[in-house]
């Protein structure tokens, strides 16, 4: 009898967690606000993120000033091409700052007069670069990459000429994972994995938020159901709708609209962010229950996403922080979540690689779930 009394129990408390979250997903149906910010995050955020990377060297403008009209100075022109620069446009000398003025080039490299005879004959001739530093993210990586340009041809130039050898020590260089080191193919996906922690944190918060505003908490509390019902049930509808919208941009925004390539298992990359998603719509539920309006819990959103965002690894690698700094992030979900991801989409990890991301992610997951029920049962036992 005590084990037939205890199944009909758990079956009858599944059933009330599936019943609120089907009330969550309802609800979420008749917010328009929420589903624009939904759809709007996983499509065009991501789509931008990964067609425009600001902070990249494409499409630079560049203007050239040959004074020695040789053909060292006409090779080194020829160097400069998309898609970092677009084809050198040609101008005097005296155009030089009113182009910079003007805002049509980033940077102007004037050849000066017997540039090569100087080149050749063993002298350090020099080379001008004005560079408009406005442009901080263009004149940053640009400058360094037509120094480097620059030389290369003088050198090529020097070893042909004189008929020299090649030198005995060369740098083959290969990238893996990102041969063409395409800038979209990472600010796509990391964009996917910030918006994943940010959207379940709004979502599980706005939904506690908006039943204390309309006044159906108090509907709740007069219902046979506990407080861990009630929050699974939001957790689990949540986690729902994001693993549903995560899915969907990766395969028609990320590998459709944007044609990158996804080297890992997309389903053990979902599974990963279902945990992760535990973990944060538990922390958007913790902080609803601090939060007494929606400005309020937009406040909050920001204290605790900008850290979140960057300092789990996805702006800059966790080994170039202060050591203090990665070992407070290892408390952090988004820290897990974030070198998992990584290593699934962009290296091709197995289970056997990321299965400790996974742990770390399930007990975190755990311990904020414990923590906000704790805050939750507080809450509505100062509502009863």
């Amino acid at each position: 009898m005590a084990n037939a009394s205890t199944g009909s129990g758990v079956l009858r408390s599944l059933a009330n967690i599936w019943r609120l979250g089907v009330k969550e997903l309802w609800s979420l149906w008749r917010d328009p606000a929420m589903l624009v910010l939904i759809a709007f995050t996983f499509t065009v955020s991501v789509y931008t993120s990964g067609a425009s990377m600001p902070e990249t060297l494409h499409m630079a403008p560049i203007s050239f000033v040959d004074e020695d009209d040789s053909a060292l100075s006409a090779r080194i022109a020829s160097a400069f091409h998309p898609p970092h620069f677009t084809h050198p446009a040609r101008i005097a000398l005296g155009e030089v700052d009113r182009e910079l003025d003007a805002g049509r080039t980033t940077f102007a490299l004037t050849i000066p007069p017997g540039f090569q005879g100087d080149v050749l004959a063993g002298r350090a001739p020099q080379a001008q670069l004005n560079v408009d530093a406005t442009r901080m993210s263009q004149a940053l990586g640009g400058a360094g990459a037509i120094q480097q340009i620059v030389m290369g041809e003088v050198t090529e130039f020097l070893q042909r000429h004189r008929g020299s050898a090649v030198p005995p020590v060369d740098l083959a260089l290969r990238a893996r994972f990102n041969p063409a080191m395409d800038p979209s193919w990472f600010g796509s996906l990391m964009r996917i994995v910030s918006d994943v922690s940010m959207l379940s944190i709004i979502l599980a918060g706005a939904a506690l938020i908006r039943e204390r505003e309309h006044g159906t908490v108090e509907h709740l509390l007069v219902m046979p159901v506990t407080p861990a019902e009630i929050m699974l049930g939001k957790v689990w509808a949540m986690v729902l709708v994001v693993l549903a919208a995560t899915g969907l941009s990766l395969r028609f925004v990320v590998q459709g609209a944007l044609q990158v390539p996804i080297e890992g298992s997309v389903a053990l990359f979902l599974a990963g962010t279902a945990l992760h998603l535990f973990a944060t719509t538990s922390m958007g539920i913790f902080m609803a229950t601090l939060a007494r309006s929606m400005p309020q819990f937009g406040l909050l959103m920001m204290l605790t996403m900008m850290p979140l965002d960057m300092l789990s690894g996805g702006m800059t690698p966790r080994e170039s922080m202060p050591e203090f700094v990665q070992f407070v992030m290892l408390a952090a979900p988004t820290t897990h979540y974030t070198e998992l991801s990584q290593a699934i989409l962009f290296r091709g990890a197995g289970f056997e690689t990321v299965w400790s991301s996974l742990l770390w992610l399930a007990a975190i997951g755990g311990l904020l779930f414990s923590f906000s029920l704790a805050r939750f049962r507080r809450t509505l036992g100062r509502m009863a």
